[in-house]
């Protein structure tokens, strides 16, 4: 039997790297994933009850799939760039939620009418990318009818409300039925669609890092890029709009970030060019600001939204490279986790880990133990690469506390019992890894701070949590 992964790659992700044939491995199995999620929700639409998905609601589904499927007989890679869009994900696993009946997290049956009604935003968004000429009547939601990867129309409006969708010969016609006069909107030869109207809100599409591949989009409009539930866990900002001010500040970050990447290897740019399929401005993090107690940035990634990373708006170009880093090591992590077990750990959430204030789960460390370690491996580069001597100082300081922190929780993985052949051999690349920065150690005072650092917290944590 051939194994999902061959030993060589596994070993490759080990050391926190992995080539672009090993990635594009962990992205064929995600894409497939996705397609079959896609499917059971056309499947599951139709064993609902009617009480659930009315005989209408389930024709208007079966249209839409017809109109994707018309798409990609035109256009196989532009539905598939809708399809396969991080942040469809979450909104099909919401359906299928939904489309279950009454239970934890399925919603209400205006809610469920609402998120199946996006089927509809996503084909028309299919039909465009793919140059498929066609009629519509789409359906807002809150004052706005996104179009997936495109941008969105803000209606007149708050409520809910009816627009008359129309493209034809790369122009797009939006006619908010509730006011106003249609709005007119065209296609670019990159993928983009913009249009002089200001009801008009695009998704800026930040420029490819390597060649041959495409732009990466600032998902500022879709309505699933976070989970809508308020302010988030451990730190994490609810989803925010970007004006024109705080666009052209992620442009310029973005643009300085390709050389920045490439300090910490050609593979960190390897990651972003094959991984990274959108950005999802959030927030400053709660608390942050002159008189708050928290970080002033905040990132994250989400398991069902493979290939977004969520982050606030970074505070240099080199924060903005070491976050990227540090999240794409979580998706190549969770994604591996989906192909091949790592480990029959149970989910108790009792492990120390010097990054986090509460027990983690032994998934968890094993997590932030892979992106830290990835991290440190990062700024050293980047210290032993930087000309100047304040980038060497702050990259030196984050190397030896990424390392500190590592080396604190690698014991416990090592340790496992419940680890698997594969997950067995992950870790022990990641410990020859961890070794191996030691042959450039930071200054004296870098490391003398960080182990004070990682001890003074495992004493606060054991305070809070027990022993």
């Amino acid at each position: 039997m051939i194994p999902p992964l061959p030993d060589h790659m596994l070993c490759q992700l080990g050391r926190t790297e992995g080539d672009a044939d090993t990635l594009r491995v962990l992205v064929r199995d995600q894409d497939t994933r996705r397609l079959v999620l896609l499917r059971a929700l056309l499947d599951a639409a139709g064993a609902a009850p009617t009480t659930v998905c009315p005989p209408r609601a389930l024709d208007r589904l079966r249209q839409d799939w017809a109109l994707l499927e018309k798409a990609e007989r035109a256009d196989r890679t532009a539905v598939r760039t809708v399809l396969l869009h991080p942040l469809v994900g979450p909104w099909a696993q919401r359906c299928l939620r939904g489309l279950a009946g009454p239970g934890p997290g399925s919603g209400t049956a205006p809610e469920l009418r609402a998120d199946l009604h996006h089927l509809s935003a996503l084909a028309a968004a299919a039909a465009i990318r793919a140059g498929i000429p066609f009629t519509t009547r789409l359906t807002a939601h809150d004052g706005l009818l996104p179009l997936p990867t495109l941008g969105a129309l803000r209606t007149a409006h708050e409520a809910s409300g009816t627009v008359d969708v129309t493209f034809r010969d790369g122009e797009l016609t939006l006619h908010d039925l509730s006011a106003g006069p249609p709005l007119v909107a065209r296609t670019h030869p990159d993928g983009t669609t913009g249009s002089a109207d200001p009801r008009w809100l695009p998704v800026l599409a930040l420029p490819a890092v390597q060649h041959g591949i495409g732009p990466v989009p600032l998902d500022d409009v879709d309505p699933y890029r976070t989970d809508g539930r308020g302010p988030q866990p451990h730190g994490l900002s609810t989803a925010t709009r970007v004006d024109d001010h705080a666009r052209k500040t992620w442009a310029e970050s973005w643009a300085a970030v390709a050389p920045l990447l490439r300090i910490g290897g050609e593979h960190r740019l390897t990651e972003v060019a094959v991984l990274l399929r959108c950005l999802v401005p959030l927030g400053p993090p709660p608390g942050s600001g002159p008189a708050g107690d928290s970080a002033a940035h905040c990132s994250g990634t989400r398991r069902e939204a493979f290939g977004a990373v969520l982050s606030s708006r970074p505070a240099t170009p080199a924060h903005f490279a070491s976050t990227l880093v540090h999240e794409l090591q979580h998706t190549k992590l969770s994604a591996l986790c989906a192909l091949v077990p790592l480990h029959h750990e149970d989910a108790e959430p009792r492990h120390f880990a010097p990054w986090r204030r509460d027990p983690r789960p032994f998934d968890g460390l094993l997590q932030g133990a892979y992106s830290h370690l990835a991290l440190a491996d990062y700024w050293q580069r980047f210290a032993l690469g930087a000309r100047r001597v304040t980038h060497r100082g702050l990259a030196w300081a984050e190397h030896a506390r990424c390392r500190e922190q590592v080396g604190a929780v690698l014991p416990a993985l090592a340790g496992s019992a419940a680890l698997t052949r594969e997950g067995r051999m992950l870790v022990n690349e990641m410990i020859a890894l961890y070794h191996r920065l030691d042959h450039c150690p930071p200054p004296a005072g870098h490391l003398a701070r960080a182990e004070a650092y990682v001890a003074t917290t495992k004493v606060i944590w054991q305070q809070r949590n027990g022993p």
